[in-house]
């Protein structure tokens, strides 16, 4: 049986993390689930991840790339666990404040606004297909953390 290639694995985690951000703004724009600051920031991470491997999927030397990967999806899972710990503490909001004015005021929320706009409040997570959409991140930041965890542990053929 042939193992799966550094470059195949790397193209499908981008592939992964590139539909959750097309997910979400599917939830955004057809449900009318706004996201909050920390959403935005969670689309961010997971934009990241995917042209980290892209990068590493492209270039000649994919460890860099899924290097780049990991250093998001574990930025991710810190986002999403300030976001858990606003959840589980009711009256604990980033709600309207500093972090959404000045997000929005970012280049790429300013000429993006579908994409990066801050609208929500993160305390008021939604559910979709079971879990709360923080929860979804967190499950896929922690599998695409994985998954860049075994290409840069894999020995090069």
């Amino acid at each position: 049986m042939k193992s799966l290639s550094p470059r195949t694995v790397l193209l499908s985690a981008a592939a992964a993390a590139l539909l959750v951000v097309a997910v979400a703004l599917f939830l955004q724009h057809v449900k009318d689930m706004l996201p909050c600051p920390m959403c935005v920031i969670q689309r961010y991470l997971f934009l990241a991840v995917a042209i980290g491997c892209l990068v590493g999927a492209f270039g000649r030397k994919p460890k860099i790339g899924a290097g780049i990967g990991l250093a998001a999806a574990i930025g991710g899972l810190g986002v999403v666990a300030k976001h858990l710990y606003v959840l589980a503490n009711p009256g604990f909001s980033c709600g309207i404040d500093p972090m959404t004015t000045t997000l929005n005021k970012i280049p790429t929320a300013t000429y993006l606004p579908w994409l990066f706009e801050a609208e929500g409040l993160c305390d008021k997570a939604e559910m979709f297909a079971g879990l709360s959409v923080p929860q979804w991140s967190a499950v896929w930041f922690a599998i695409l953390a994985a998954t860049m965890i075994w290409v840069l542990a894999r020995r090069q053929a």
